[in-house]
């Protein structure tokens, strides 16, 4: 072979790698470039999405947060356009007032404005080393819900018995009251005007690669993420008035 064909044969192969390198960042750049944009936005994940493993493996947390979570917001961006109503009042206040929402979109409102606010609040409220409840947290789980070992046992319970897609909560009232109520699809306690100190999400795509039908294991295992900080501070939110999604 002359050196000239050598020569070549290193250029192209040179530029064959440094295509190869550079597709994934074009193909990411593209997808986000696509994502609607609007009045709604979706916050980053505070942490990484490894953060959570074992319980939660950053796959998972990956598609959960930037595909599901994004399409709600996506979603709504698309209703906005040509219901900016939807978008100029606080969600809480739209999922309370459903029956106010235009017919045409009610349903879709529903849908992905409760998906938008219920990941909003799981993201939250989970970390790593999210050690303990106490202080008034505690105190209330106790005095409401019988203890931990209670609240976790009728939690885990009360999730498995979910048919289908949907979630589990405690909710909280503003006299800093604590119940547990389960809720189909991506309903949510706000759309009765109640809050939600902290919730789980059972829908398969919340577990399922790791889990995959044990969703029994799942709820057991995520009570390990659970940031018991972040909690007290909604609680102290609730009872101040201020709590939003």
């Amino acid at each position: 072979m002359s050196s000239m064909s050598r020569r070549r044969l290193i250029i192209a192969a040179g530029s064959i790698a440094a295509a190869a390198t550079s597709t994934p960042r074009m193909v990411f750049a593209q997808a986000t470039a696509q994502a609607p944009s609007g009045p709604f936005k979706i916050d980053p994940l505070p942490y990484p999405t490894s953060a959570l493993e074992p319980h939660i493996d950053a796959r998972t947390m990956e598609i959960h947060h930037d595909k599901h979570h994004q399409a709600y917001v996506s979603n709504l961006n698309t209703f906005a356009k040509d219901h900016p109503a939807i978008a100029e009042k606080p969600i809480v206040e739209v999922l309370a007032g459903l029956n106010s929402v235009p017919d045409a979109v009610r349903t879709g409102v529903r849908n992905n404005m409760g998906g938008h606010a219920n990941h909003t609040m799981f993201w939250q409220i989970m970390g790593p080393n999210g050690g303990k409840p106490e202080g008034e947290v505690l105190a209330a789980i106790e005095r409401d819900l019988g203890g931990m070992e209670k609240l976790q046992t009728d939690f885990n319970a009360a999730g498995g018995r979910v048919f289908g897609s949907g979630w589990v909560f405690v909710t909280v009232t503003k006299d800093g009251k604590l119940a547990l109520e389960t809720r189909p699809n991506q309903d949510t306690p706000l759309m009765d005007g109640k809050r939600a100190l902290l919730g789980n999400d059972v829908w398969e795509h919340a577990y399922y690669l790791t889990y995959q039908n044990r969703r029994p294991d799942y709820l057991k295992a995520w009570w390990n993420t659970v940031n018991w900080k972040a909690v007290a501070e909604r609680y102290a939110a609730a009872k101040a008035g201020t709590l939003g999604v």
